[in-house]
């Protein structure tokens, strides 16, 4: 048997800047053995800032501009948590992150960007816009634009600051709203008395030009002390109207850094030649958050793209005992500024050159660049050992690994087969065994339920997995209509070197523990065993004082409610494959996260029946539940919500690795079309899935109403008919 090779190093990227995305596309072609990498980024994608112009011009689509780092993460081998870093500390060795346990390092490198916040301006934080950080900007500018368009907000729009990024911004600004139709009006505000101080006199010059020609107006000496709603206040009190103001004055560091002990320029962190903190030789810093102490230059993607290869030799030889070698920038470099419509001024030596070819050019550059992480490199497969059994190839069927969650189960003839010789409880007080979502005791003059799940890791963030996994195991004791009591963790934690696995298992507690105390459960203890892979479990039981919902006892007429979209299984199969957007992913993350709780509190009084969506899909526990009522359904397909980009992928042919098991459930079901990528989605295994219940005809729309006020999007998704128990899609 081949030993994984255990991990003995935690290499820590914050931020997913350009050079941090660059070193992880290099990294995932030749990864370091024995180093878990992991990557803390607010969202699940990182805006390319060179093409911001661009995109606020027009020219491009907002996902154009984005680096998918879920995908650039499975690439690089990396575990990737979306989450605000919010401060380091140093001496033991932590990553703070809103919304999180804190992460540990050996090594950790920063590329978190720079801010145009102006929070020492009255008013700035409440009424305006910066241009950095640009994921919030850019969705900030598409609704303004919407709204221009629509006539409900002023269609002036001021920008503070008039260096190249406020008069590229601005020239962008007032081409989009006038393409779109709007009578717009584009002002800059500059503190100083001169516009573009910092490029070359031809530049310059060919940039005043473009805006007096397009009608971008410059108001020099403009001492702003106050953003409105409808604009600013200057220092002479006269009043600037705008219904969009947009901070584009400066580079202002991450205020957290300053809390960090890192020594800092202007709040930038200060590093050497090698890229390495001049006060911490464990902390990298790259991109615009550091400063080069030995070079100082601009703020400009250029040094960060450049600085990539450098930082990941220098990683790889702290990883592997080598040597590191310097970093050393160009004393100049080409400017490319776009000027709103497809022209381009370039600042080079002073010279004035323009014209729609430099566009062109830059657009090259630019998706050039981004093509890198459109198009990952695929590496190769691992070969079939040669002299395997028969029938290895066909188990496998292209399958390298199969799907994590619920899609890991077996197929549920198996586990009907393989229960077939277990004897029905012997003891009185087991009331129910094997066949409903958990086991019943007898409990006082009330009833204990008692249920178990486990899982193969489907991400590699062991807090948000063992959240998940503790929603999961809860959705049993929570469809028989019990209150959660305690719970015991039963847990496989790879090979890893001590500090590293107290670590994970610190995460696995945090996650887990948090979602257990808030249903009201205690964490109590459990078993941990060391294998070759992460896998999280819970123990879960519960107490109630009447009989617990279960699965039998839906009646004919019965109105179907299920409280979550489905789509899981599909978009965790296509991330594993590098095809699943990073927004679904994030999105997806987001549902199955979501406790059942307050839904279960709002069903169980007046469901007949009710279970939990996992691994069988919605059709195989709707299955059990007309079996073990001995009813029938019909299911309105187009009513069942999907979750975002779950049908695109199952256009597209995406499968988990439990679907060809699950797809024999549609042999059974009147009007199913196996082809079709929506019923497809019907068998989909889904992990910590949502509630289906079958609720008295006349109770559904009060509880509709009750899980809506409640933020349930609970849909109403068919009914219950009278026997046989079949089940049948219209």
């Amino acid at each position: 048997m081949q030993t994984p090779i255990p991990l003995t190093r935690e290499l820590v990227m914050i931020g997913g800047g350009h050079a941090h995305a660059l070193v992880l596309r290099m990294w995932g072609m030749a990864p370091v053995p024995g180093v878990r990498l992991t990557v803390i980024n607010p969202g699940p994608t990182a805006p390319y800032s060179g093409m911001l112009p661009g995109m606020v011009a027009g020219h491009y689509t907002r996902d154009e501009l984005d680096i998918d780092l879920v995908q650039l993460g499975r690439h690089a081998g990396a575990r990737l948590i979306l989450g605000r870093a919010t401060g380091i500390d140093r001496t033991a060795r932590l990553i703070d992150i809103d919304g999180h346990a804190p992460v540990f390092y050996d090594i950790a490198s920063v590329d978190i960007g720079i801010t145009s916040d102006l929070p020492a301006l009255d008013g700035f934080i409440e009424h305006a816009v910066p241009a950095k950080p640009l994921g919030a900007f850019a969705a900030r500018w598409e609704d303004y634009v919407a709204a221009a368009r629509a006539g409900t907000v002023s269609p002036e729009v001021l920008i503070i600051g008039a260096g190249v990024a406020g008069v590229e911004l601005a020239l962008a600004t007032l081409h989009r709203l006038t393409s779109a139709g709007v009578a717009a009006k584009v002002t800059l505000l500059e503190a100083g008395d001169t516009p573009l101080r910092d490029i070359g006199a031809g530049a310059r010059q060919a940039l005043l030009a473009q805006m007096q020609v397009q009608g971008v107006q410059i108001r020099p000496n403009a001492q702003i002390v106050r953003v409105t709603e409808t604009g600013v206040v200057l220092e002479s009190g006269e009043v600037v109207l705008g219904g969009l103001v947009i901070g584009a004055a400066g580079a202002r560091p991450q205020g957290w850094l300053a809390e960090t002990g890192l020594q800092l320029t202007g709040g930038f962190i200060d590093v050497g030649p090698d890229l390495v903190s001049l006060n911490d030789p464990t902390i990298y810093a790259v991109g615009d958050c550091a400063h080069m102490t030995h070079a100082p230059r601009p703020k400009a993607g250029v040094f960060a793209v450049r600085q990539a290869p450098v930082l990941l030799h220098n990683l790889r030889a702290d990883l592997t005992g080598g040597t590191r070698k310097p970093y050393q920038p160009q004393s100049d470099y080409l400017k490319l500024i776009s000027t709103g419509h497809k022209h381009a001024v370039a600042d080079k030596l002073g010279l004035r050159l323009e014209g729609d070819w430099l566009w062109r050019w830059k657009n090259r550059i630019d998706q050039k660049f981004m093509d890198q992480f459109r198009h990952l490199p695929e590496m190769p497969a691992t070969p079939l050992p040669k002299g395997a059994a028969l029938g290895v190839a066909e188990l496998l069927d292209g399958v390298v690994a199969p799907c994590g969650g619920c899609a890991a189960k077996p197929g549920a003839q198996v586990l009907q087969d393989g229960l077939t010789d277990l004897p029905p409880p012997a003891r009185a007080d087991v009331l129910r065994g094997a066949g409903d979502d958990a086991a019943v005791l007898r409990h006082g003059d009330g009833a204990q339920v008692v249920t178990t799940d486990q899982f193969r890791a489907f991400i590699d963030d062991p807090y948000l997995l063992a959240w998940i996994a503790a929603v999961h195991a809860l959705g049993d004791i929570w469809a028989m209509g019990a209150q959660p009591q305690a719970a015991l963790a039963t847990l496989i934690l790879p090979r890893m070197r001590d500090r590293m696995q107290q670590h994970m298992l610190r995460e696995i507690l945090a996650g887990a523990t948090k979602v257990f105390a808030e249903a009201g459960a205690d964490l109590v203890g459990g078993h941990t065993s060391v294998g070759a892979e992460l896998a999280v479990g819970f123990t879960v039981t519960g107490l109630m004082d009447g009989d617990p919902v279960g699965v039998a006892g839906a009646r004919p007429g019965d109105r179907l409610i299920l409280t979550k979209p489905i789509g899981s299984g599909t978009i965790f199969a296509a991330e594993m494959q590098k095809r699943a957007r990073g927004a679904d992913v994030a999105a997806a993350l987001r549902v199955m996260e979501t406790p059942s709780g307050d839904a279960a509190r709002l069903l169980a009084p007046v469901a007949h029946a009710m279970t939990d969506v996992t691994g069988y899909g919605l059709i195989g526990h709707l299955r059990s539940i007309t079996m073990a009522s001995g009813v029938g359904a019909v299911v309105n397909r187009d009513s069942v919500p999907l979750m975002q980009g779950a049908l695109d992928l199952a256009e597209a042919g995406i499968r988990s690795s439990l679907y060809p098991q699950n797809r024999l459930f549609l042999n059974e079901i009147e009007g199913a079309e196996p082809t079709d990528p929506r019923t497809a989605l019907l068998v989909d295994p889904q992990t910590a899935g949502g509630l289906l219940a079958a609720v008295p005809q006349k109770a559904a729309t009060a509880t509709l109403d009750g899980l809506t006020e409640a933020g349930i999007a609970a849909v109403e998704i068919g009914e219950i008919t009278s026997g046989p128990a079949t089940i049948t899609l219209r």
